[in-house]
């Protein structure tokens, strides 16, 4: 998958290290609203802690040992 399909216009020509500090709603389909409540409720704000976050984590094992 193209990193352009991943992110909103404007973050298309940063680089992957840029992104990390780069704010939820760079991502494709989060607007600034939905970033602020993902960040109400998650307790992060950038992509990097959105990689980060426990939650993320849990989620993706959680469907490993489902596929098992």
């Amino acid at each position: 998958m193209d990193l352009k399909d991943m992110l909103d216009k404007a973050y298309e020509t940063k680089s992957p290290k840029e992104l990390l500090d780069a704010p939820l709603s760079a991502l494709e389909g989060i607007s600034d609203a939905g970033g602020k409540e993902l960040e109400k409720l998650l307790g992060v704000k950038t992509i990097g802690q959105l990689a980060d976050c426990k939650y993320f984590h849990w989620a993706q094992e959680i469907k490993k040992l489902a596929a098992s």
